[in-house]
């Protein structure tokens, strides 16, 4: 039962009269309401104060006097069928009434504007075509016997309908210790103070991104300078690296004559069918009401697949002089995976969403709009969502370069744990595969991972080849939910199992497994499979992937990575000293060290062409007039000059 009435002043009257004798009259407007007090002060049956007081009010219509709220509906008059005086009855209704009634009050229903309402209902619209129900309603989750409540109860009762269709209860916002904020303890955060120091792009990207909004959220000001710098940072550094180089060769988006995509390379294939299945997926999940699992999804592509994988593999089409159709596809896509991420991530960082994309767009409006392509619009807010196209989806290969991804991944944890940077080549990387499938995925992107980690081959071998010894051990807090008291005997025919039970278990993702009178389902998940590391070689793994480093370094290896080091610092240099990317360099180099004497000859070529240098010279003396640089156990004396 909802008890209607509230004994207040303020507030919407009820709009109930009643007699002494209890005779009771319910108006539901203005005009009906009119008529009734019209008819009051025709039936004589009023006296001359009350009257007076029904005449005041009708004479109050149509001007700024008029007022339908306390105290002046109090002194209105009317009469019952039998002529008996009737007074407004004092309550007032809930305000949750008032609420509940939002979806009709907005647009005066059923009034005015029939049209926004079905035909269901007394409107005129199509049910396809209208404001009713919502599509979802979004407040906190005290609002379930509040707003939630009323909303239904009006709708139920009026139409027999709901007033919406999806409810978004938020959670509650604590400090970062998972205590509620207030003033008396000291832990309030001001949230105009955090707007004005983060902006409202970064603060509300990470509310949104760290927890989903039906969770609470433990807020600390920490989190939004980690967004701030780890996406924002990125996603501006990347656009700012797209735009040095297309300003710099005068390069224009392009929207009908781009390079097909028989011409692109596999890396441009690549990231287009990734801003496709992200375009799915992040649709999908803001369909589904999930705005944290879509930031979530946009940051990753923009972080680990944008920047830190397509950048900074194609950076030397960048910078190659003449604009081939190579480069011109570079800049296509790149162009591209920027738009669509702009448009993507507007519906939680409008504004830099919309900086993006005018950045991007701003000079071919005029084209746009004289061809009605995608950005005739001033605004990304204006746009028409980005369309899912399965032509330029190719799911082979974002598995074939996600295991290039997770092998580098585990290779450069291998050289970071035994502080060996990437800079130093080495011989090669083992992988044992499961299948002849994973074979030719890793095959097809052999040389992207011989690149990325700096090895000079990728090798396979077969999981029963016996090179790469496993071990195998229960993952306890997967299992405890699964079989509580049995834990104990799970975890015995876990450790018992054989090397054929563990190639079953990364080729299949499940094992059955027998202890006793019981029979267990294993999963993947449910357990971790380690690799013992062999002399000379260190060894990885994650989920069903291994890999196995050699790092055995010969002189020639070593010679390669001084020479890297060598371009490391002149590159450094280059931009110390404020030279612009365009300029060509002349370089001498103090020769005070044989081994870094022979590095540097062995590799002259590779270093001229890596920092632009038209001429490398070794000299026995720069007599005090060389940068010094410490690389490693070399002191580095050097000079460039712009030529």
């Amino acid at each position: 039962d909802w008890n209607l009435s509230r004994s207040r002043y303020w507030g919407t009257p009820l709009p109930i009269w009643r007699s002494e004798t209890g005779e009771e009259a319910c108006i539901g407007s203005v005009e009906e309401l009119t008529n009734e007090l019209q008819k009051a002060i025709d039936s004589g049956a009023l006296s001359p104060e009350q009257q007076a007081k029904n005449a005041s009010f009708l004479q109050s219509k149509g001007t700024e006097a008029f007022d339908l709220h306390r105290p002046y509906v109090d002194e209105i008059f009317l009469v019952s069928t039998s002529g008996k005086v009737m007074f407004r009855e004092p309550d007032l209704i809930d305000v949750w009434f008032d609420s509940g009634a939002m979806p009709y009050a907005q647009f005066h229903f059923p009034f005015e504007n029939l049209d926004k309402y079905p035909q269901s209902m007394g409107g005129t619209a199509s049910d396809s075509k209208t404001s009713f129900p919502a599509d979802f309603i979004s407040e906190g989750v005290d609002q379930t016997r509040g707003w939630f409540f009323t909303l239904h109860a009006i709708a139920g009762l009026l139409f027999d309908s709901v007033s919406f269709e999806n409810v978004v209860s938020t959670g509650l916002v604590l400090d970062k210790n998972g205590n509620k904020m207030s003033k008396r303890l000291g832990n309030a955060i001001d949230p105009f103070e955090t707007i004005d120091k983060y902006g409202p792009d970064a603060t509300r990207w990470y509310m949104i991104t760290n927890a989903e909004p039906w969770d609470n959220l433990k807020f600390n000001l920490d989190g939004i300078a980690e967004v701030q710098r780890k996406f924002f940072g990125t996603l501006f550094n990347t656009y700012n690296f797209f735009a040095l180089y297309a300003n710099l060769d005068g390069y224009k988006v392009e929207q009908f004559n781009r390079v097909p995509r028989e011409q692109l390379s596999e890396l441009d294939r690549w990231i287009i069918s990734k801003v496709y299945t992200l375009v799915k997926n992040v649709g999908e999940q803001f369909d589904g009401y999930n705005p944290t699992k879509a930031g979530r999804l946009i940051q990753d592509f923009v972080c680990d697949d944008l920047s830190n994988w397509y950048v900074r593999l194609n950076r030397r089409r960048f910078w190659q002089g003449e604009m081939t159709d190579d480069k011109r596809a570079a800049y296509e896509t790149l162009q591209h995976c920027l738009a669509a991420v702009a448009q993507l991530m507007s519906p939680i960082a409008p504004f830099f969403a919309d900086w993006l994309y005018r950045n991007l767009t701003d000079h071919v409006r005029a084209e746009s709009i004289e061809k009605n392509t995608p950005f005739k619009h001033e605004s990304v807010h204006f746009t028409e969502w980005h369309t899912y196209d399965e032509f330029w989806v190719d799911a082979e290969l974002e598995q074939s370069m996600q295991l290039a991804q997770d092998i580098c991944s585990l290779v450069h944890s291998l050289r970071k744990g035994h502080k060996i940077k990437v800079r130093q080549p080495l011989t090669k990387v083992l992988i044992p595969v499961l299948s002849d499938k994973v074979r030719e995925q890793i095959e097809h992107v052999a040389p992207i991972i011989m690149s990325e980690v700096n090895v000079k081959g990728v090798e396979f071998v077969s999981d029963d080849s016996g090179i790469l010894k496993k071990k195998i051990k229960p993952n306890f807090k997967a299992l405890g939910p699964k079989y509580g008291k049995n834990m104990k005997a799970v975890g015995e025919v876990i450790n018992a199992m054989n090397e054929e039970q563990i190639r079953e278990i990364e080729r299949n993702g499940q094992v059955t497994l027998t202890g006793g009178d019981t029979t267990f389902e294993i999963l993947l998940a449910e357990i971790e499979i380690l690799t013992e590391d062999v002399p000379g070689w260190l060894v990885a793994s994650q989920g069903s992937l291994t890999v196995a480093l050699d790092v055995t370094i010969t002189d020639e290896l070593r010679r390669e990575g001084i020479a890297r080091d060598v371009v490391n610092r002149i590159q450094n240099l280059r931009k110390d000293s404020g030279f612009e990317v365009t300029d060509k360099i002349a370089i001498q180099l103090e020769n005070n060290n044989a081994e870094l004497a022979d590095a540097v000859e062995t590799n002259k070529s590779y270093i001229c062409q890596e920092v632009q240098a038209v001429q490398l010279d070794l000299v026995a003396d720069l007599n005090g007039s060389a940068s010094e640089i410490e690389m490693d156990e070399f002191l580095l004396k050097v000079k460039i000059e712009v030529v």
